[in-house]
């Protein structure tokens, strides 16, 4: 069989669990988009028509969540951590996520873009001054150190450093790391239980309809996690909107100018959605990397430098000297609301993330190896969280330090333009934040309806584009319903919520890499390549005899020997 046949016959499996002939409607799995489109669409009416009683309701599930599962998000997201580092530097890094031969489909800066504007850019934009400055004016409970002092600042980088540094992207790692490798290298679908036929096999999980929950509960965990962000942006651009035409910050901007801008701006979502990913999301993403350094560079100039480079060293040292202690900290002795509000907060949106990014970087890293996988989606984003937060975190603190208090103007979204009103050419340094957290915004939600028309259509990489539309449509609309239940504390407690059962299934995905990865012919053995095989396989999908030895399993249903024939 030729190298071309081959590679066409694993187009053929990757994302074909459904008919390959059927196209528009009866590409989409019913059971799938209606049960998970009708959880959503009712969360969404209820909340709109008892926004009380549903706000009530929340509240409660989130203290009970938070006080009986906190632990769960904590061990869970530093095990991210550790057995992420381990593939990458064991003995599954040189694993190629393709079959042998085949290359990378976008380059590495367009690549470290896309999957960067997708997985962090307006939580970026929102809390690149605020956190900072709150850790400062009021240090987290685990931190003995004075609000305002210089002992303050540095542990509120380290917090900072902490809550956007490795350990998210450890989450989102390993979850697109099981995607990419369970869809180019075993040729499955692509959706989120597709990882699972390596435990349950491909007949529970594909015929029987096993991975049909763990696919609604990835729509649902990334409806709410997207909107969130959405949601987030929306106000950030109020707060700008509102300073810009009345020249005072307001301190409760109310939920009808951010919704009005999530209608706005989902308009934008469409068109760039109907352009697939290598001509509208590639094109935002890239632009949003020039208007983000573009901004970077100007705040770096025209504020302190000399502080924001001493900041680095020191806000990294900090970091890594307390890794360990904030990784671990739990609400046994003290401290349930912090964590709520922050670290348990963070690693539940991030949850709420990983079936969006995941999905997206698994779909955009094909030919990449494990390790570059992991050290690239760990490493990159996490140097460029430094780096953003150092500058623009930095700027904040040295005004805090100095006696302007960023921390307490107007509301959670005013800081970033607080600390820009403090500088040169303010007009036009608020447009840019404006702006790029809008292209932020129509990136993350593009992205993210394209993931959910492949989780609803059988694993398609192309899926019907009315239905990418309308779950395009569907996100602006979760976030313009949380802001209205409750603004900001509502987007953190339906975060939380929705992200909660959804870390065992990441666990769980774990488990199924693992299962695949010590099965792969190419992983590194003292003793030989696999146990019982005499050689190794130039191509997989593969599967393990009874007697223990390794055998490719090719399109026509032969293996072994016969299979090259």
């Amino acid at each position: 069989m030729s190298a071309e046949s081959k590679g066409d016959s694993i187009e053929e499996r990757i994302g074909d669990t459904a008919d390959s002939s059927a196209a528009g409607w009866a590409s989409v799995d019913k059971v799938v988009f209606f049960v998970a489109f009708g959880i959503i669409l009712t969360v969404c009416i209820l909340g709109v028509v008892f926004t009380e009683a549903v706000s009530a309701a929340a509240g409660a599930a989130l203290g009970w969540v938070t006080g009986n599962f906190g632990w769960l998000f904590i061990l869970g997201a530093s095990g991210f951590v550790v057995f992420s580092l381990v593939l990458a530097f064991g003995r599954y890094g040189n694993i190629p996520l393709s079959q042998e031969g085949e290359g990378t489909e976008f380059s590495t800066l367009s690549w470290v873009a896309m999957m960067f504007s997708a997985g962090m850019g307006i939580g970026l934009m929102f809390f690149g001054v605020y956190e900072p400055v709150t850790h400062l004016a009021s240090p987290p409970p685990y931190v003995e150190a004075e609000p305002g002092s210089p002992d303050a600042a540095r542990q509120a980088m380290a917090y900072t450093f902490f809550h956007w540094g490795l350990h998210p992207w450890a989450i989102y790692a390993v979850v697109g790391l099981a995607l990419a490798y369970s869809t180019y290298r075993m040729g499955r679908g692509n959706l989120m239980s597709s990882p699972f036929e390596s435990l349950f096999g491909a007949e529970r999980i594909r015929d029987r309809g096993w991975g049909k929950p763990i696919d609604i509960l990835a729509i649902i965990c990334t409806k709410f996690g997207s909107a969130t962000s959405l949601g987030l942006g929306a106000l950030q651009i109020a707060a700008g909107y509102a300073l810009l035409t009345t020249g005072e910050f307001d301190d409760d901007p109310g939920a009808a100018l951010p919704i009005i801008i999530i209608c706005v701006l989902t308009v934008g979502v469409l068109f760039s959605a109907a352009s697939g990913v290598s001509k509208g999301i590639k094109w935002l993403s890239n632009t949003n990397m020039v208007l983000a350094a573009v901004l970077l560079l100007f705040v770096f100039i025209v504020g302190p430098t000399v502080f924001m480079l001493d900041l680095i060293p020191s806000g990294i040292g900090s970091y890594l000297s307390n890794l360990v202690p904030m990784s671990f900290h739990s609400a046994v002795f003290g401290g349930t609301e912090w964590l709520a509000s922050w670290t348990i907060f963070y690693w539940a949106w991030w949850i709420s993330w990983t079936p969006f990014v995941g999905t997206f970087i698994a779909k955009i890293s094909r030919g990449r190896t494990v390790r570059e996988f992991v050290l690239g989606v760990l490493l990159v984003p996490t140097g460029v969280s430094v780096l953003w937060f150092s500058v623009f975190g930095g700027a904040g603190l040295n005004l805090q330090l100095g006696g302007v208090d960023i921390a307490g103007t107007g509301n959670e979204a005013a800081g970033f333009f607080a600390t820009l009103q403090e500088y040169p050419f303010f007009i036009g340094a608020a447009l840019v934040v404006m702006v790029l957290t809008a292209v932020f915004f129509i990136s993350g939600a593009d992205a993210g309806a394209l993931v959910l028309g492949t989780l609803s259509s059988y694993g398609r990489k192309e899926p019907w584009k009315p239905l990418v539309l309308l779950w395009a449509v569907l996100t602006g609309a979760v976030a313009a319903v949380l802001l209205f239940v409750g603004g900001l504390e509502a987007l953190q407690t339906f975060t939380i919520l929705a992200s909660s059962p959804f870390v065992l299934i990441i666990i769980g995905l774990c488990v199924a890499l693992y299962a695949d990865l010590r099965r792969d012919p190419l992983r590194l053995r003292s003793l030989g390549p696999v146990r019982g095989a005499a050689t190794v396989p130039a191509t997989v999908p593969f599967k393990e005899t009874d007697t223990g030895s390794i055998e490719r399993i090719s399109p026509e249903g032969t293996t072994g020997d016969d299979a090259g024939k």
